[in-house]
């Protein structure tokens, strides 16, 4: 299938190279509006720089937007109004409304959308897979040194927005109510956020998301009824750890520990799944050609992308109802 890439920033770049190693695709080349990164990219990466979208879109099958989130809308309309696929970065677009849209748009024309929420190909998640997930509560925390690039938007679309994708697709349950507070203290928009997510079934999520912190770190927690589940974004490890009743039928029973609990003698089990290491960025680029030529849905489709793009705003809206009764009370 023939792709070209709109937008060659920091991450378009890596684009490049992922489908450049991709036997997936033919990568016909790329535009970005910047005529001196054209050339420059062009000669970088020995690809053809066209002179506009529309022209890159007329080339190609497949459409891969990189750009600016408030772009994102103009482009993915224009590329499937001419029938073409799509892969567009996170956040979906610049506002739900905008998702919806494209959501509509995308079924009249029978084409595939995927959304870049790339945590769902980060190999500690897919140690999960297969594996009984019914959480309770969750915990995320996704901190970040300060970096300008990506200050245009608040730190709940920025990095939160990778964690929200993630809760909503392991939580079988619509949200019920959404609380938050932030601050915006290097930039002008919440650099540091806390929210909290409750669910229909009783599930609560907390999730905290900062670009200023002195140190990295991407974890997620979960916690259901007879397990824990730890998840490193960063080293890309997982820990399962898991009680059994003492009278189950198991193969290794015998290597596990016993552990006295208030619903009796059980056995705990510790499993650090086997991570095989994957390039991301690339496997989520090849899963939309794998929907392409299989004709299913994308693994993450439109309906995640608004969905977490949704309760981001919902997060937005509590920062903002939160800040402005601090500044009347002030």
């Amino acid at each position: 299938m023939r792709i070209g890439v709109l937008g060659t920033g920091h991450l378009g770049k890596i684009h490049l190279k992922c489908l450049q190693a991709s036997d997936a695709f033919e990568l016909v080349g790329f535009y970005d509006s910047d005529e001196q990164k054209r050339k420059a990219i062009a000669k970088e990466f020995d690809l053809p720089a066209f002179e506009s979208a529309e022209a890159l879109m007329e080339a190609v099958e497949v459409v891969d937007i990189v750009t600016p989130t408030i772009t994102h809308f103009q482009l993915a309309d224009q590329a499937i109004a001419l029938g073409k696929h799509v892969f567009i970065e996170k956040p979906i677009t610049h506002t739900p409304e905008e998702a919806k849209l494209l959501l509509e748009k995308s079924r009249i024309k029978g084409v595939k959308v995927q959304v870049g929420h790339v945590e769902r190909f980060n190999p500690a998640f897919l140690a999960l897979k297969d594996k009984p997930i019914k959480p309770m509560f969750l915990e995320a925390h996704r901190l970040a040194t300060f970096n300008p690039r990506g200050t245009d938007v608040s730190v709940v679309l920025d990095l939160m927005i990778h964690d929200l994708d993630l809760v909503l697709s392991l939580v079988d349950s619509p949200v019920k109510s959404v609380s938050a507070s932030g601050v915006a203290v290097l930039s002008d928009t919440p650099d540091i956020s806390n929210a909290r997510i409750e669910f229909e079934n009783g599930c609560v999520a907390n999730l905290t998301a900062s670009r200023m912190s002195l140190k990295q770190m991407r974890k997620l927690r979960l916690f259901q009824q007879d397990a824990y589940i730890s998840l490193d974004f960063l080293d890309k490890t997982a820990q399962i750890v898991r009680l059994y009743d003492k009278d189950d039928q198991l193969a290794n029973a015998d290597k596990m520990m016993e552990l006295e609990t208030a619903r009796g003698t059980k056995l705990l089990h510790i499993d650090m799944p086997t991570i095989e290491p994957v390039n991301a960025i690339q496997m989520e680029l090849e899963s939309l050609a794998q929907s392409i030529r299989e004709n299913t849905p994308t693994k993450v489709g439109i309906e995640d992308g608004y969905r977490a793009l949704e309760v981001a705003y919902r997060i937005l809206a509590e920062i903002d109802n939160r800040r402005t009764a601090y500044a009347n009370q002030s």
